[in-house]
């Protein structure tokens, strides 16, 4: 494989293959599918969120029109818990099974599971359903309501942050809060399940962001071999994370179908889908900084507290990216969970990282205004040229330049840092910024191509696209190799039956699907000069390796034949290629992220309590963008939801008794086009061929990391209140006025 350093099809703007499905509906997602004598169901959920489940009555739900079972606690089969292991590919959001004891642990957690003959008749039969609980002292609320500092589970240091902070001539020590966010992404989460006694087969259509972990995790689940499991998931209306890993009503759904011996599909109502599938957790983050005069960083330390479930170990690494995201030669950080009455929290959009670079990019800010100093200025100055982590060099980063380039655009140096001092009419105007990082990571993938004998191509991973447009930048890729018009490349995804693809989080699947595309790529065209040097072929004579490929032909020495040609000459249908890849030993001599700047406007009038943010300048370095439309749609979306982090989005526990009150999509805050600012996005064009050939990294999280602290520290800007707790709230901007 051989680095694309001048690419025709790769870097260009390029529209969506799937769009024409999507728009007219033959887009199959997983609510679509109907398949003969389907069956519906609709889970219970708890009332409470600690005690115990005394009895069920189940007299009225059973006797309403089409109801045929009620599965529960008492009338569920022996199932295995999944091992949980990401090195197996076998992990769960949720290691307890459904119905696994009658143990409550958090409010909306499933008692039992209603299938009848439609999904309106599964629905008013759940809510006939009666149950009768044992509350139970000492409920957990949240860790805003909890002095407990919980477990540690993650400790990093280098230097002696204590010591420097102690003689640092500027110190800064701050704590920031986060609520709980919901990803309350498009399509709610959905299992359709059918079950094939004959040869014991389990078919699953799932919403989800990795068919290969769901299968594995069934197999393990129902003790089958992982061959005789199959997930499909085609078209998946997002999911920001909470997809990644199976949740405990595609384990009922899944059994009800063996048990009743008739397809079953569960479609989760929009409330039990925020309280059941996973959710940012909140975290309380202590911040210390400590400087010289010049405002080189002595020190850096950094404790993160986050909630966890009871039932569950999710540890959201808040720490992650500041031992690497400035020069200093003393840091520390500690993480710690607290478990409380939530259902459990799971990975959402950056995880970890886009909350500890709220706290470390607002500590900066703070620290900026301590030392008298332009916060861009302090940014700068401590620029990692290394990855200080690791003491190696990074691949590519041109965090420098996103940084200037944003300023300039944005006219940061017209600012006036006055807190208050700028002004336009009755709006006062605020401007802050940020720098924004996240790993990049791959994960091994396979692939398979198949020129075919009509002149198309078929390229398959079992990969899926969550809406972020994979199936077309593997178009892209095939279409780059072969000279096939993009028109003639057919892409299939998600079906655990083709070669093994990654996850679709982490921003990963971009820099893992492709070169093993690239790989399939290749191995097929090899396959074909075979033949078309063999006797009788049309190169027959010439070496294989001395054949060029162009506009979906083999050329040579003036002389050109059409892939159709050659398979045509062969008798052959077809050519199938097949490709892997995997990272190797880049890792040990590079590091690796991505990198970006965020620049922020907003105007408060204070006579109508009014914020909003007016203008996002942002430039971002990623290496290429396959899709430099899809990449920026990446982005904009992505500063979208920070919007929502920063100034709207929580989920609200009941401080009695751990109850989730907001779970709908009224009371769950979110922006809305009424809420859109300017945005200017600009995407670097720094390939990283160290991370693979196409110079590609993620895209899908950097975009959201960075943007939260920029807000707040325009909001500082304009108010002179530093609110170091989201969301910010016009109650905390008028309090005191």
């Amino acid at each position: 494989m051989s680095d694309i350093t001048e690419p025709r099809v790769i870097g260009r703007r390029t529209p969506r293959i799937d769009g024409v499905a999507k728009l007219t509906g033959r887009a199959d997602y997983t609510v679509d599918h109907r398949l003969e004598g389907m069956l519906h169901g609709y889970p219970v959920p708890a009332s409470i969120a600690h005690g115990t489940l005394e009895s069920l009555t189940l007299d009225a739900a059973r006797a309403m029109p089409g109801v045929v079972d009620i599965l529960h606690h008492g009338h569920f089969p022996d199932l295995h818990r999944s091992p949980n292991s990401m090195r197996q590919g076998n992990a769960v959001s949720e290691v307890r099974l459904p119905f696994e004891d009658d143990r409550i642990h958090y409010h909306g957690q499933y008692i039992a599971l209603v299938i009848a003959e439609t999904f309106a008749q599964a629905r008013a039969a759940a809510f006939r359903v009666e149950a009768r609980y044992h509350r139970d002292a000492g409920v957990m609320t949240g860790l805003a309501a909890s002095d407990d500092e919980g477990e540690e589970v993650r400790h990093y240091t280098r230097g002696e942050p204590e010591l420097a902070f102690g003689i640092a001539p500027v110190i800064l020590d701050e704590t920031y809060t986060m609520a709980a966010e919901s990803h309350l992404q498009l399509e709610s989460h959905a299992t359709l399940a059918e079950w094939h006694e004959a040869d014991q087969r389990l078919i699953v259509h799932e919403s989800t962001q990795g068919v290969f972990y769901q299968r594995n995790a069934l197999a393990r689940i129902f003790d089958l071999p992982e061959e005789r499991v199959e997930v499909i998931s085609h078209y998946i209306g997002s999911g920001f994370g909470n997809k990644l890993f199976m949740w405990p009503h595609a384990v009922a759904t899944a059994a009800a179908a063996r048990m009743l011996g008739r397809p079953v599909k569960t479609v989760l109502p929009r409330q039990q889908d925020m309280m059941t599938t996973g959710h940012r957790p909140a975290s309380r983050q202590r911040i210390r900084l400590g400087a010289e005069l010049d405002g080189s960083l002595a020190s850096i330390q950094h404790d993160s507290l986050t909630e966890t479930s009871t039932v569950d170990r999710y540890v959201d690494a808040c720490g992650g990216a500041t031992p690497s995201a400035y020069a200093c030669d003393s840091v520390a950080t500690h993480q710690r969970i607290l478990p409380v009455h939530h259902g459990t929290p799971c990975p959402m959009r950056a995880p970890g990282e886009v909350s500890g670079v709220f706290a470390l990019e607002s500590a900066m800010d703070e620290l900026a205004l301590a030392l008298d100093m332009d916060p861009l200025a302090l940014r700068l100055k401590n620029y990692a040229h290394q990855d200080p982590q690791r003491g190696l060099p990074w691949s590519s980063k041109h965090l420098d330049r996103c940084l200037e380039s944003a300023a300039e655009r944005f006219g940061w140096t017209a600012r006036d840092p006055g807190l208050g001092a700028m002004r336009d009419g009755d709006e006062v105007i605020g401007q802050g910024m940020a720098a924004a990082t996240w790993f990049a990571g791959r994960q091994p993938c396979a692939a398979e191509v198949e020129l075919r004998a009509d002149g198309s191509v078929v390229a398959a991973c079992g990969t899926q696209d969550i809406g972020t447009g994979t199936y077309t930048i593997v178009a892209q890729t095939v279409a780059e190799l072969t000279g096939v018009p993009i028109e003639r490349v057919e892409v299939r995804l998600g079906e655990t039956h083709l070669p093994a693809g990654p996850l679709s989080g982490g921003s990963m699947t971009t820099a893992s699907t492709l070169p093993a595309v690239a790989a399939a790529v290749h191995d097929a065209l090899t396959a074909l000069k075979a033949r078309a040097t063999e006797p009788g072929g049309s190169f027959a004579g010439l070496a294989a390796d001395s054949l060029g490929v162009e506009s979906g032909a083999l050329v040579a020495d003036g002389r050109r034949a059409d892939f159709a040609e050659i398979l045509a000459r062969h008798r052959l249908t077809a050519i199938t290629g097949e490709g892997s890849a995997a990272p190797g030993d880049e890792r040990r001599e590079y590091s690796f992220r991505s990198f970006g700047a965020h620049f922020v406007e907003v105007r408060w009038d204070p006579g109508i309590s009014r914020l909003r943010v007016a203008r996002v300048v942002s430039s971002i370095d990623i290496g290429r963008a396959i899709n430099p439309v899809a990449a920026r749609n990446q982005v904009e979306g992505a500063i979208v939801m920070g919007i929502g982090m920063a100034l709207l989005e929580k989920l609200d526990y009941d401080p009695r008794d751990a109850r989730l009150i907001n779970a709908n999509a009224s009371d769950y805050r979110i922006p809305v086009h009424a809420d859109m600012p300017e945005i200017d996005v600009e995407l670097l064009d720094h390939p990283d061929f160290r991370f693979n050939e196409f110079g590609a990294r993620g895209i899908g999280e950097i975009g959201l990391t960075g943007i939260a602290p920029a807000i707040a520290n325009a909001v500082h800007h304009a108010t002179g209140k530093r609110l170091r707790n989201l969301p910010i709230t016009v109650e905390q901007l008028v309090e005191g006025n």
